[in-house]
């Protein structure tokens, strides 16, 4: 049996009965990673001597009868912008190419606790600045469904990691799509929860109104399963919500007749592929076969979702980013005449060109002059943003559409900017206004690269996101399908 194939759930049974070992089963993804990792480039660092002690740890607890958490003995990943003590984070820049912090993320801590084994950190564009993961200092990763074209972005490692079973499970970031653009194009279940719902603390800061962690899975019930790991709430993050949070896996209910779900005209406008567009009103149909009530709906703000995204989010990551600079830690220019030549050098030769145009971008939206005719108006349509949901939400268990207009596009095709940000034009909306929102396989291109659906849900609402996705999957096949190449 090649244990790296198995989902978590799968695994966890196998792990609980005692028929394979943590140690096994770790051994079994490193061998993996070794063998496509010269391929796929998920990986900027890695951690193997670490999670095999960490396994055998885990097998003593089994073997003494200890109780563990589910996540136990899984092996799984990180995006490198998540900081982990004593494991380098750099957040693919050479900015933080050395950079080994002093503490772990709240997320890492509690995958820690729960046992986790950590395989390493992933590749990502430029401090989660991108959608193609071709803005990596390092490297550029690949699809594994066609090498020739890139994962997505900003998560790319973490969606390759996962769909090349290099990694049971990982965690991205999503600032306007981060998490679902990379899960659409390599054909996981990528989930970003309601903003607020897992911590940000010890997360390298982008835009922190719009950043938000979740997972990539292989399915909705390994969703649900690292849902419960990572989401409550942290004292340590100031935006975190002091709620109750459910157990995600009773939401896992083949059962949606009498919903209601809306599907917004605007989404299907200019630009959207044939292909995709087809296969969201097969997955459309299909929701209505098992008894679903489909509406179409409006969010007339739609429009207006991409400008406001790029002004707050290059404002707040200028506001970010201003930390480096050269005198409290991170790269130094080597040749500098004073204060000023220090900041500039550092700066200019720290940063790569996205990041660089996103703070010209960003100083300039919160420059004297500009700031109420860019960065107050962005706010104000922000509130109109969000007012368009909700009240859709009065209405609405869910709202449907797809993730990405899209497939996978080749390395370079995407060399004009505005053409760049367009793939997170579905997704974008979501951060803006804080909901949860995930994507999920729901067909194939006549090139046979995956295709995603958006689900959309009222805030703090994720056990019916996943219900929803249960009942697609139980009823479907897409999300059992693997890259067609022997990677091995």
């Amino acid at each position: 049996m090649e244990l790296y194939k198995l989902t978590i759930h799968e695994a966890k049974d196998l792990l609980a009965k005692k028929e394979i070992s943590a140690s096994e089963l770790t051994k079994s993804t490193i061998d993996r990673i070794q063998a496509v990792e010269n391929k796929i480039n998920a990986f900027i660092t890695l951690n193997f001597d670490e999670a095999l002690n960490q396994a055998k740890e885990v097998d003593k607890a089994i073997h003494e009868g200890s109780e563990l958490p589910p996540l136990a003995g899984i092996p799984m990943a990180l995006k490198d912008n998540m900081c982990t003590l004593g494991i380098k984070t750099t957040c693919a820049s050479k900015m933080l190419e050395n950079f080994v912090p002093p503490y772990d993320a709240t997320v890492a801590k509690r995958l820690k606790e729960q046992k986790s084994i950590l395989l390493g950190k992933l590749n990502m564009d430029e401090f989660a600045m991108g959608s193609s993961t071709e803005n990596s200092a390092f490297k550029k990763t690949c699809n594994p469904w066609d090498i020739t074209r890139v994962p997505g972005g900003s998560s790319g490692g973490s969606a390759a990691s996962v769909i090349a079973d290099q990694a049971f499970f990982s965690l991205g970031s999503d600032t306007g799509g981060s998490i679902r653009q990379p899960a659409s194009f390599c054909g996981l279940v990528g989930f970003k929860p309601t903003y607020g719902a897992v911590s940000r603390y010890g997360l390298i800061a982008f835009a922190s109104s719009l950043d938000q962690i979740g997972p990539f899975t292989k399915d909705v019930t390994d969703c649900a399963l690292v849902l419960n790991a990572i989401t409550g709430h942290d004292h340590m993050d100031a935006t975190s919500a002091n709620i109750d949070y459910p157990d995600y896996t009773k939401a896992l209910k083949d059962d949606v007749k009498g919903w209601k779900i809306g599907v917004p005209k605007e989404y299907f406008g200019e630009g959207l592929d044939p292909e995709v567009k087809k296969a969201i009103e097969k997955a459309i149909a299909t929701f209505e076969s098992l008894g679903a009530e489909i509406e179409e709906i409006s969010l007339p703000h739609t429009e207006y979702a991409l400008s406001v995204y790029y002004i707050l989010a290059c404002a707040e990551a200028s506001s970010n980013l201003a930390r480096y600079d050269g005198v409290k830690y991170g790269y130094r220019a080597s040749e500098y005449d004073d204060l000023d030549s220090l900041y500039k050098n550092t700066r200019t030769q720290g940063f790569g060109p996205e990041v660089k145009r996103r703070i010209m971008l960003g100083n300039y939206a919160l420059s004297s002059g500009y700031y109420d005719a860019y960065y107050l108006k962005a706010l104000k349509v922000r509130t109109l943003i969000k007012e368009d949901f909700d009240k859709a939400f009065k209405k609405y268990d869910i709202i449907l559409s797809p993730t990405s207009p899209t497939t996978a596009f080749t390395f370079g095709a995407k060399t004009d900017p505005l053409q760049m940000y367009l793939s997170d034009v579905y997704t974008i909306p979501v951060n803006i206004a804080g909901l949860p929102g995930m994507s999920m396989p729901c067909g194939f291109d006549s090139r046979g690269l995956p295709i995603g659906m958006q689900l959309i849900g009222k805030a703090f609402e994720e056990d019916k996101l996943l219900q929803a996705a249960y009942t697609f999957e139980q009823n479907t096949d897409y999300h059992i399908k693997k890259p067609a190449v022997n990677w091995g």
